[in-house]
């Protein structure tokens, strides 16, 4: 658990952006892979704010090396993909 929570407050650090809860995570041959939920602009009403998946790579320690946008989406949508992927 405290992997998860620093890796969001990694990633909120160097985004600036709020990351507001982590949706998977898996243990890898390198370390760890995490996908995290991120308010990237807030609206009015909340329903129509966006909202990004990053894929975030985090060391066996973890320490985070490296994360990217995999998908941005309107957080009132349900997301039409199986499993989210």
């Amino acid at each position: 658990m405290e992997v998860l929570r620093h890796a969001r407050t990694q990633l909120a650090e160097l985004t600036g952006m709020t990351a507001e809860s982590v949706s998977s995570f898996e243990q890898t041959e390198d370390g760890w892979t995490l996908e995290v939920e991120v308010l990237e602009l807030q609206r009015v009403p909340d329903t129509m704010s966006l909202m990004a998946s990053y894929q975030v790579e985090l060391d066996p320690d973890g320490q985070l090396t490296g994360y990217r946008r995999a998908r941005r989406y309107e957080r009132g949508r349900a997301d039409a993909r199986q499993g989210g992927r």
